[in-house]
């Protein structure tokens, strides 16, 4: 009843857009998809909003974004810390909605007399975490919903050391939010009103020259010359995002004169009509750069997402064909690069950090030890690496190095405080042309840290979880796997972290828990990790979106054979022991 009062009133509004308008007229009578849109609102967590495009609470729409603005700004109106003019900054992707979206979201926040700093060109995400910091605003916003589908758009919300919220003032966000019960009626200033009382303003091309500029100065390394970096032939698709011109801007003025943008993939496109997601995690969206790569004989291939957080990178191997590598390997790649060069240029402190996260592979923890530099792992999600850098930073210790994700996230320099496909790019490029320099591709490499430290794979999977209502089913699972710990043939469990508790538990030669524990010093979270005597492990958590488990495999051995005999047998334990 109260799904069909809630669209009674949006079919009512006269100022509804026409599509919105349209759509409620194509649903009418239609109990199923009325619910589905007004029988619930998004939530906002941590990554902000996320969701589909249309009309109602639970879609993506002027009037959800409208809301969510309206909330942030009386969060930070409420912080009460004596600021006279307080600010935040707002950036956008190629999606679609996504321009008119950050404008609603600049005008919404204006009326709370809170001045709206607007890019007025497609932005990365990393360039708001960029200018959030420089500008000194008190939050950003970036409209965006990295790689879903074309239906999807999202609302990012950043703090203001430039890293994603964390759950605290997400909740105090979202609770805000539920103060509001009736969208229509927010204020929001009109276009000219809001520039002629200087509460909203187009950022200026400027910033998008320090950002880029910085990146250069930063990431370049002294070991790679000139002529090197002109010898490496680089193949680059945005996949129709924001990446192409701050990705090109930082490789020219780096001296890569031989980059190759795939042309169909060029141009902003919020439809992805070349791809069937614009994931450079599958292989499916390198297909046309990989394709332009054996026609040139590139050296390297290299993807950013739609707003150019994350990179993927594909590498010609010694059978002519273009191999892809996961996050971990380029991870841990980058730790070996990174560490190398450092100690190489005398730069390399004795109390350097480098950043990653449970559900990383520990390869790049054994390449850090080897330079003895500790590798600090936090729960999944950039912010919480973003947070740590910051913290460090007020206490002046432990420098900033590396931080990086399983899921392609890296970053290089702490200019920004998030995951930065711009920056890495350029690592990755100065990286290759050092190793092709001595006759090495970065696969050549790899197996080089697998001569060293052993043999390493990792892969995830999903289970979905059936039965009952979904996030209490999902609970349930999770409880269930407290009580019985999976077995796994030919592995021997040594501990088990429960990040719910925050308590290690080690198990005896039974395959028995102790009383021997440690804690864990990290947020709570819903995760469990089963480690293993040879360096495998397991950890599974809960989907936060959907009604599934995330599981994920990580085997460590003498050889590839050997570790992949390992994630089959996790696997196919795991699926047995959830059913």
């Amino acid at each position: 009843m109260k799904a069909l009062q809630e669209y009674q009133k949006w079919l009512n509004y006269k100022e509804l857009p026409k599509k919105l308008y349209q759509e409620l007229l194509a649903i009418q009578g239609n109990t199923a998809a009325i619910e589905e849109r007004f029988g619930g609102v998004l939530d906002f967590g941590t990554a902000g909003l996320r969701g589909i495009l249309g009309p109602g609470l639970n879609r993506m729409n002027i009037y959800t974004i409208r809301r969510t603005s309206w909330a942030l700004a009386q969060y930070i109106l409420r912080q009460n810390d004596g600021k006279d003019l307080r600010s935040i900054v707002i950036g956008y992707d190629s999606r679609h909605m996504s321009r008119e979206f950050a404008q609603e979201a600049g005008l919404t926040i204006a009326a709370a007399g809170i001045r709206a700093y607007v890019s007025p060109y497609l932005c990365p995400t990393p360039e708001v975490s960029f200018s959030v910091r420089h500008l000194q605003a008190d939050a950003g916003i970036m409209i965006t919903a990295s790689h879903n589908p074309p239906e999807y758009n999202g609302f990012k919300v950043y703090d203001p050391h430039g890293y994603q919220l964390l759950p605290d003032a997400a909740s105090k966000i979202h609770n805000i939010m539920l103060e509001n019960q009736d969208v229509f009626k927010l204020s929001i200033l009109s276009l000219d009103d809001a520039t002629k009382r200087e509460l909203f303003q187009w950022i200026t091309p400027q910033i998008r020259n320090i950002y880029t500029k910085t990146i250069v100065n930063e990431v370049q390394f002294p070991s790679v010359t000139s002529s090197q970096r002109k010898d490496l032939s680089i193949v680059y698709t945005p996949l129709h995002g924001t990446g192409n011109i701050p990705v090109q801007e930082v490789l020219q003025a780096s001296g890569y004169n031989k980059v190759h943008v795939v042309k169909e993939q060029a141009d902003p496109d919020g439809d992805f009509p070349t791809v069937k997601s614009p994931n450079p995690e599958e292989s499916e969206a390198l297909k046309l750069g990989i394709c332009l790569a054996n026609k040139i004989q590139a050296d390297i291939v290299m993807g950013t997402d739609p707003d150019a957080d994350r990179v993927g990178i594909a590498v010609c191997n010694d059978k002519g064909a273009y191999q892809l590598l996961t996050g971990n390997q380029v991870g841990a790649l980058l730790v070996e690069f990174i560490l190398s060069q450092r100690k190489t240029e005398n730069r390399l402190p004795n109390n350097g950090i480098i950043f990653s996260t449970i559900v990383s592979s520990t390869l790049g923890q054994a390449v850090a030890s080897s330079y003895k530099i500790p590798i600090e792992n936090t729960l999944t999600g950039f912010k919480y690496i973003g947070e740590g850098i910051t913290r460090y930073e007020k206490e002046s210790e432990h420098p900033f190095l590396f931080g990086y994700e399983e899921s392609y996230g890296y970053l290089i320099s702490p200019i920004v405080r998030d995951k930065d496909a711009v920056q890495t790019c350029l690592a990755i490029a100065e990286m290759t042309s050092f190793y092709k320099e001595q006759g090495k591709t970065l696969l050549v490499v790899l197996e080089e840290l697998f001569q060293r430290f052993g043999y390493y794979k990792e892969e995830l999977f999903t289970l979905p979880i059936n039965g009952g209502n979904a996030p209490n089913q999902t609970e349930l699972v999770m409880a269930e796997l407290r009580k019985n710990i999976p077995k796994i043939e030919g592995l021997k469990l040594v501990s088990i972290d429960d990040y719910h508790t925050l308590k290690r538990t080690y198990i005896n030669r039974k395959g028995e828990s102790t009383s021997n524990t440690e804690p864990l010093l990290l947020p709570s979270s819903n995760v469990l990790k089963y480690w293993y005597e040879d360096g495998s492990w397991i950890a599974i958590r809960p989907s936060g979106t959907e009604p599934k488990l995330k599981v994920y495999l990580a085997a460590h051995g003498t050889g590839p054979t050997e570790c992949e005999t390992k994630i089959q047998q996790m696997q196919a334990a795991i699926k047995n022991h959830i059913k």
